[in-house]
């Protein structure tokens, strides 16, 4: 495999991570929002346990580590962004590091409703709903803007 389709398969590969990512990172608050009115120890409640742990552990963990991974392949094998004049991506990269611990407080989040702990409200996990896709926004107009 040449280098050029070496680098856009990477491309691809790191896309796809970040779009099953940020599908996980806009659900999870979602159910959230639902067992909040689940009474605690009822099956609807355990039923959210089940949805949320899989969905955490099968597809936004995995996910958020090969997104990673394919970015650093791309940053450091490829060279992709030059760090000392791509002051747009410094900025992304903050971003991503905020995406990276919203990632890690839901993933806190979801132990706190299996051990039927939560004292948060569905209007609290609303607004924590919205949180991803302003970051997505910015973080896309980031990457296909260069905006400096």
């Amino acid at each position: 495999m040449d280098h050029a389709t070496l680098y856009s398969l990477t491309k691809a590969l790191h896309l796809i991570s970040v779009i099953a990512w940020m599908a996980a990172l806009f659900y999870l608050p979602r159910l959230f929002v639902y067992h909040v009115s689940a009474a605690k120890g009822s099956d609807k409640s355990e039923t959210f346990k089940i949805m949320e742990r899989r969905l955490l552990k099968i597809i936004a963990n995995p996910a958020m580590i090969l997104s990673w991974f394919f970015a650093l392949i791309l940053i450091f094998y490829f060279k992709s962004v030059d760090f000392s004049t791509d002051i747009w991506f410094h900025v992304k990269l903050l971003l991503v590091i905020a995406m990276s611990a919203l990632h890690m407080m839901l993933a806190r989040y979801v132990k706190v409703f299996a051990r039927d702990e939560n004292r948060r409200s569905a209007r609290f996990y609303r607004i924590i709903n919205e949180v991803p896709t302003v970051l997505m926004i910015l973080i896309v107009l980031l990457v296909i803007v260069r905006p400096f």
